[in-house]
């Protein structure tokens, strides 16, 4: 990492830091957390500019000291201040992300990809490109691959969860219920969420926990409740 950064330098930081901090937040805006696409992107450029003024700093006390030779003994600077600063206040924003309701808690994995992405902006900002990259790679790899192994290998058996956006106004409630009385589902917990979009339409989203029969596949439950035409979505639900 050299002192001296070109505007190439500081055009190839920027963008790989959108780049990455996009991707990652891709992924939690396709799953419906609160902090998605643009905000990963925002957050990680936001630490790579921090990382990159820090470097500024550094070059303007160098030259600084080199022509005032006298007074090196008194001057200093600390690298990882600013950036320690930023990743300190990551977390006020990912404690936004995180919901309790009724003893259940969700968002943790959502806050935790905030505050990974700030370090993986302060790397790239500092010009780390190998340690960025790799490090982007295992994050988006526990993101999506390590789902599946949790749901697979972790997760009880039988217990499922369930994400379903509806419409507010419907008769879909009534309709899940009775669904999962005929399969043999027992429900666990219910949480609901307000979902307002600026269409005339309003949304809600119900989080269902439940405890699948044996017999039971969760592409059947799914196929059953998608012929309501009150639901919009529905899709397994895999993480917090």
């Amino acid at each position: 990492m050299g002192l001296t950064l070109s505007l190439k330098d500081i055009i190839i930081r920027l963008l790989l830091a959108t780049i990455v901090g996009g991707v990652i937040g891709y992924e939690r805006e396709y799953h419906n957390r609160a902090a998605g696409f643009r905000t990963q992107i925002l957050v990680c450029v936001g630490a790579a500019i921090v990382s990159l003024i820090e470097i500024r700093l550094g070059q303007d006390v160098f030259e600084f000291v080199k022509d005032n030779y006298y007074i090196r003994s008194v001057i200093k600077i600390d690298y990882a201040r600013l950036g320690s600063q930023f990743i300190s206040g990551i977390g006020f924003l990912g404690a936004g992300t995180i919901l309790q309701n009724k003893g259940s808690v969700k968002g943790l994995t959502t806050a935790a990809s905030l505050w990974v992405v700030a370090c993986l902006g302060l790397a790239i900002g500092m010009g780390y490109y190998n340690l960025g990259i790799l490090g982007f790679l295992f994050i988006f790899l526990t993101l999506v691959s390590l789902k599946k192994f949790q749901s697979k290998f972790i997760t009880k058996a039988g217990e499922k969860c369930f994400e379903i956006i509806y419409e507010k106004d419907s008769q879909v409630l009534e309709f899940i219920d009775k669904i999962f009385t005929q399969k043999g589902v027992k429900i666990k917990s219910i949480e609901f969420f307000g979902r307002n979009n600026n269409e005339a339409v309003q949304y809600k989203n119900a989080i269902y926990r439940v405890e699948l029969p044996n017999y039971i596949e969760v592409g059947e439950i799914i196929n059953k409740l998608s012929i309501n035409d009150g639901i919009i979505k529905i899709s397994e639900y895999n993480d917090i």
